[in-house]
């Protein structure tokens, strides 16, 4: 029988694989339509769902108890913040073809869970999962001091704003659904107003007229909350650290795409800089395996 660590390793996996696969597929694909449009129906269509999605189950009595929990509500309200943060550099980097960029992000960010999970849920931290550090922080150190000028700070903020999101969601003791739906409904006024000027100012593509379009947009909602639920139950089930490096499938298959798929540029240094960044995660991995 699969015992619970396990488990979140596996829904880790899956929905880091999504992200980094049919995730930069379906964004590219729509991102015509322009990234503040995108970002503003993957907010308006991922709270539709999870509304429909806890009026279903039933769950509205697990909602009110976090809606009138403080504290929660709180700490929901940065990790919305976060997490829209991170939504809107990621699309951002997918409309301008800096997918390479946005993936180092998620590379650093797997370490930087590994950090706060020893600093605030003293998460093990031995001499293999230090020197897998180490192998990250001088990659990141030698891109910067070597390529500042061409620094992806796209990617920094990208990786620093869902680094910081996991560490927040892990904090909250609130089933998944309950989470994600209360965060989008902070984002919410601000995506329904970005909606109204788009409208008003006749930018939008999403319209009567073009049915089969406006079903491609409301698919940002699913393609949204399907691997983002995944992810955080697995770090639930798991560990931060341990779901942060499994998180790596994510920025893996981004540059796979983003060079392979779609040529984006690729310097010799930034490929040094990634080597020294899968030296460490191997590290990490194997450290990982034996342990558990």
């Amino acid at each position: 029988m699969i015992n619970q660590f396990t488990r979140g390793l596996i829904l880790s996996s899956l929905g880091s694989f999504w992200w980094g696969f049919f995730g930069v597929i379906y964004f590219k694909y729509i991102s015509f339509i322009g990234y503040i449009e995108v970002v503003v129906h993957r907010c308006l269509w991922t709270t539709f769902i999870l509304f429909i999605a806890i009026f279903y189950f039933s769950k509205w009595n697990f909602f009110f108890k976090t809606f009138f929990n403080k504290k929660k509500m709180i700490l929901l309200f940065f990790s919305s913040f976060l997490i829209f943060i991170n939504w809107s550099f990621w699309i951002y980097a997918v409309s301008v073809n800096k997918i390479i960029d946005a993936s180092f992000g998620y590379f650093i960010m797997p370490i930087l869970s590994v950090l706060f999970g020893y600093i605030f849920f003293k998460e093990k931290l031995n001499k293999k999962r230090i020197i897998s550090i180490v192998f990250v922080l001088i990659s990141i150190i030698f891109l910067i001091i070597i390529n500042f000028k061409n620094l992806p700070w796209i990617g920094i903020v990208v990786g620093i704003s869902w680094a910081l999101y996991n560490l927040v969601r892990k904090k909250i003791k609130i089933d998944t659904d309950i989470g994600l739906f209360i965060e989008n409904l902070y984002i919410l006024p601000f995506a329904i107003l970005a909606f109204y000027f788009i409208f008003q100012n006749k930018f939008n593509d999403f319209t009567f007229s073009d049915p089969l379009l406006m079903m491609q947009i409301f698919l940002a909602g699913p393609m949204t909350l399907i691997p983002l639920f995944l992810y955080i139950k697995g770090v639930g089930l798991s560990s931060l650290g341990a779901a942060g490096m499994i998180f790596y499938i994510t920025p893996s298959l981004q540059f796979i795409l983003g060079y392979f798929y779609f040529d984006e540029e690729f310097s010799l240094i930034k490929l040094l800089s990634f080597i020294l960044i899968w030296i460490g995660v191997i590290i990490y991995l194997k450290d990982l395996y034996e342990t558990n």
